[in-house]
């Protein structure tokens, strides 16, 4: 399996941080930036991100980590990334979840019905708008007739999902082409990883192996009280410690572990005072000498 490991900006990816640091970060070799989904606050939106980013460079990837597809219409969604494929191909990397990782912020994404099934829908009519060139489509919250969106990717776009919840993993392996978790410790996400597994098998179709990958906070010698509290949040009672790496050595070790787990793609974001401006120079040079290399 090949070992990617992208990078996020965090607190840095605001509009003015995005048009620094995107030079540094291709002649840095680095694969592939990753922009979260925040809507209240100073982080640019993810899809103006990625249009800003890949005009701006030539050879970087930019995915969404985590984008949320409920409360978009799957048509526009779909719209929007054969546009970005066609004008950069092979470097549009979509990965979408079922809500924002901010509970306030679900009202910025109403949906039609209940939510999960309306991802469900979603994500069928995306794939079938992304690889097909005419599309006829009749749900319970989506119909579309004779639906055209354009010239199609030649190598068709990988849809992504995000989510750890039994549920969410089943989604996964009944519908995506793979999965990226967070705050989940290696032995955990070797787990979640035979889950998709099963749930692609009972579904008579295949998650490819090297499509399993992981988002991991990075401190600076410490784990963040921001860390903490969100890990406290999603995994209550667990030690934030076995859920992001303290600091680099931290990372290395657990990027180890992960890929013995079966995972293979990383994103290594920056927690604590990493994730300020003037620590964000910092933490590329970091990531630079302490990440590349463990790719191959």
């Amino acid at each position: 399996m090949k070992v990617r490991i992208g990078i996020s900006l965090g607190a840095a990816a605001t509009p003015q941080g995005l048009a620094t640091n995107l030079r540094p970060l291709q002649d840095a070799g680095i694969d592939s930036l990753w922009l979260s989904e925040v809507v209240y606050g100073d982080l640019v939106e993810p899809f103006t991100g990625m249009a800003y980013a890949l005009a701006r460079t030539s050879r970087l990837k930019v995915g969404t980590g985590v984008a949320v597809l409920p409360g978009r219409h799957p048509v526009q969604v779909a719209k929007q990334l054969v546009s970005l494929a066609g004008m950069a191909p092979g470097r549009v990397l979509p990965v979408f979840g079922l809500r924002p990782a901010r509970p306030a912020e679900v009202a910025a994404f109403p949906v039609p019905g209940a939510r999960a099934a309306v991802f469900d829908e979603s994500i069928r009519l995306l794939r079938l708008l992304v690889t097909q060139t005419s599309v006829s489509f009749n749900g319970e919250f989506f119909s579309v007739q004779d639906a055209s969106i354009g010239p199609l990717p030649a190598k068709p776009l990988d849809i992504w999902l995000g989510g750890s919840a039994p549920a969410a993993l089943r989604r996964v392996g009944e519908l995506a082409d793979g999965w990226l978790g967070s705050f989940l410790s290696p032995q955990e996400a070797g787990l979640a990883r035979e889950q998709i597994q099963a749930a692609a098998d009972a579904a008579d179709r295949e998650v490819e192996a090297d499509h399993f990958g992981i988002s991991l906070a990075v401190g600076n010698g410490e784990i963040s009280p921001e860390i903490a509290q969100a890990a406290s949040r999603r995994r209550p009672g667990v030690d934030p410690a076995t859920l992001s790496a303290a600091g680099w050595p931290d990372a290395r070790r657990m990027i180890e572990q992960y890929v013995d787990a079966g995972l293979s793609k990383f994103v290594i974001r920056p927690a604590g005072s990493l994730a300020d401006g003037p620590g964000i120079e910092q933490f590329i040079d970091a990531f630079v000498a302490q990440m590349l290399p463990l790719q191959g």
